[in-house]
Formats: structure tokens, C-alpha cells, sequence
């Protein structure tokens, strides 16, 4: 990874989120899709201490301003409000590629990348390296409402079909995403299912894909403080292939999983709790 003092190039609107531009030499030639980027947010005066973390959107290694690269950021908090509000030329520190990016099939296989929110970010340069693999590609969008989906133009340039579903029906087939996915399986014969967003949807789809026989990719939303495996506050349950439980560190072994070894049954109304068999868990004292 590198750290770079990162010119912002752009700052534009897309729907309810803003899309960034930063010139960042020396970054955009490491990342892969899947992976991540942590933004200071505040001067040496500032109190928010923290960095905070983006997923990659793409990246051009080369061009007129040199290596750049994107990301899409939702206003929440004032961290996040502080980054919307950046303009042209001013700069940001970067740092990054971090985590772990979506391993991609050593063979040609149909796929289904699903996005919720601007959980998609990602997922459009996955498509287009799959299918530079010659996997068939479908996307499946789904967000609360129109205004809170993000890439459809773009998943219909870089995908072989795309399904848009919306909590209120005001875009595409009302429902979630979880409600297309069985169909859509069934149709294109998918083997892979790639997914980021947020948690509950990815715990959906990596049941759906278990019911088919076939494996999810998630990139899970743990909050990283850190970004670098220092601060602990993204660990969670992973269960490995012996069936081990251990607490991991997101930022670092993740952010993706496979579907089928997240332990969803420790993430309850927005916690995410040690099971009781997890490497190291306490253990009741009589």
C-alpha cells in the first residue's frame, strides 16, 4: 500500500450520493476490485482523529493527471460530510489499496454481482475483468429507492443484463434483491454469486447461494477505524475450512469472505456478537 497527499479531480452528484476523483500515483497500480481506501478527514486540529474507509469504484492506472482513482461517498456524518464537500484541487490523504479483493474463477462461469446502495461501487470494474475472463455477467441493483441506487447506466455498459429492485417500486421490480436472486439463478446457470453492501443483504444472498449449490463472495461493512489491522473494531466470526471459528480482522482478511464461512447468526440488531465456539471466546465460570 502507499500514502499519497491525493488531488481531487472531481466531485460530482449521482443521485442521493457524491462520485470522487482523486489523483493518486503510485495507488491505482497496485488495487484490484474488491479492495479499499482510507481518507483523512480533518487537519492537524481537527478531533475527528480517524481515517475513513471507501470502497475502490475503479481505477485508471494512467493518464493526463497521472493514476487516479474513484469513489463513491454518502454524506452520513461529519467525516463524510467533510469529503463531499472537497472541491476540485484541493487534496486529501490516502491511503491504500487495502484488504483483500474478490478472487475471480480460473475458468469461464456466469456470474451475478449484486449491489445494495452504493454498496455497487465495486462491482462494475469486477464485471469488466470477468468478462475479459469470458464469464457471462448479470448485476441485480437494489437500493430503498431510485434516488439511493447507484451505476445503472454503467451496469448496462459493462454487463450482459441487469435487474433493478427498489424497497418502494420506484425503480424497477419492487422488493429486495433477495427476491430476484432464485430466478435469476435458475436462468443463467450462475456459479458465483459477488455481493457488496450492507450486511443483511449479503447474509440473504449467501443463503440463497448455499440453497443453489453455488458460492457467494461478499465484501462485508464492518467499520474500520484503522483500515490497517491495528484498532480491532472490524473483527467478526469466520469460520475456516475445518470449520474453525475465529474472530478476524475485516480490514485484512476481508473485507472479502466467502458467504458460506461469515457466522451471520452472531450479528443481531446491528452488533455483531463472539459465538460462544469462537477460538478464544470467554467461557462461563462455575
Amino acid at each position: 500500500m502507499v500514502q499519497v497527499d491525493a488531488e481531487v479531480l472531481g466531485n460530482v452528484a449521482v443521485g442521493a450520493y457524491r462520485h470522487l476523483t482523486l489523483v493518486t500515483p503510485g495507488l491505482a497500480e497496485l488495487a484490484r476490485p474488491g479492495q479499499f481506501v482510507a481518507l483523512a478527514v480533518g487537519d492537524g486540529t481537527s478531533s475527528m482523529l480517524l481515517r475513513r474507509s471507501f470502497s475502490i469504484h475503479r481505477v485508471r492506472p494512467a493518464g493526463t493527471y497521472g493514476g487516479t482513482t474513484e469513489i463513491v461517498v454518502a454524506a452520513h456524518g461529519p467525516g463524510t460530510q467533510v469529503l463531499t464537500a472537497l472541491e476540485p484541487g484541493e487534496s486529501v490523504s490516502v491511503v491504500g489499496p487495502l484488504g483483500r479483493g474478490f478472487p475471480l474463477p480460473s475458468q469461464p462461469v456466469p456470474c451475478i454481482l449484486v449491489g445494495g446502495g452504493y454498496g455497487s461501487a465495486p462491482l462494475f470494474w469486477l464485471a469488466e475483468q470477468l468478462r475479459e475472463r469470458g464469464c457471462p455477467v448479470e448485476i441485480v441493483l437494489g437500493a430503498a429507492s431510485a434516488d439511493r441506487l447507484f451505476g445503472v447506466v454503467e451496469a448496462r455498459r459493462v454487463a450482459d443484463g441487469v435487474t433493478v429492485t427498489t424497497d418502494d417500486g420506484s425503480a424497477g421490480t419492487q422488493g429486495w434483491v433477495s427476491d430476484v436472486l432464485p430466478d435469476l439463478i435458475a436462468r443463467t446457470g450462475a456459479g458465483v454469486l459477488y455481493g457488496c453492501g450492507p450486511m443483511g443483504m449479503l447474509r440473504s444472498m449467501s443463503g440463497i447461494a448455499a440453497q443453489h449449490g453455488i458460492v457467494a463472495q461478499v465484501a462485508v461493512e464492518e467499520a474500520m477505524a484503522c483500515g490497517v489491522g491495528i484498532c480491532m473494531t472490524c473483527v467478526m466470526p469466520v469460520s475456516d475450512a475445518q470449520g474453525t471459528t475465529k474472530m478476524v480482522r475485516s480490514c485484512l482478511e476481508g473485507p472479502v469472505f466467502r458467504g458460506d464461512r461469515v457466522r451471520w447468526d452472531a450479528f443481531e440488531d446491528g452488533l455483531c456478537r463472539v459465538p460462544a465456539d469462537a477460538v478464544g471466546a470467554p467461557k462461563e465460570v462455575r
